[in-house]
């Protein structure tokens, strides 16, 4: 893959991911969102998939070390909607008709309130995580097109 390329996905990933943040508001907002597009887990958003794919070619990269920072925060951020999402999706408490039915739950205001709690903090992790692509995306634009395989 070369430069163009390579910054081009990264880039991509990025816009998936901030993406992901605003579906996560918009849930935190009322707004109707399926589970599934807010994914759980680090793997299986889109800026995850390009990381644990086609990202971790760069590792073998000169000056990367950029990327464990990354993934520390990427993690931070998965952990951090995990309890978002259990406010919003959990089943414990909705009743046999709300399930079969598949109307969404009722969340309390206290619940609510957490969650923007959440919310806050998580995009916190995801302004940092911008940052950290963003000095990922100077590094890669810094580099030889010859550093590229």
């Amino acid at each position: 893959m070369n430069k163009e390329e390579t910054l081009t996905h990264l880039r991509n990933a990025k816009k998936a991911h901030i993406t992901w943040v605003h579906r996560a508001h918009a849930l935190i907002e009322g707004l109707p969102v399926e589970k599934e597009q807010v994914p759980v887990s680090c793997t299986d958003c889109k800026f995850g998939q390009w990381f644990y794919g086609e990202g971790q070619r760069l590792a073998m990269m000169p000056s990367m070390d950029c990327l464990k920072e990354i993934e520390k925060l990427h993690f931070e951020l998965h952990d951090m909607y995990m309890k978002i999402f259990k406010i919003y999706f959990s089943d414990d408490d909705r009743s046999f008709f709300s399930k079969f039915f598949g109307t969404r739950k009722k969340i309390p205001q206290q619940q609510q309130d957490v969650a923007k709690e959440y919310y806050g903090e998580l995009k916190t992790i995801s302004e940092k995580l911008i940052l950290m692509i963003e000095r990922l995306e100077r590094r890669l634009f810094a580099l030889q097109e010859g550093s590229f395989v």
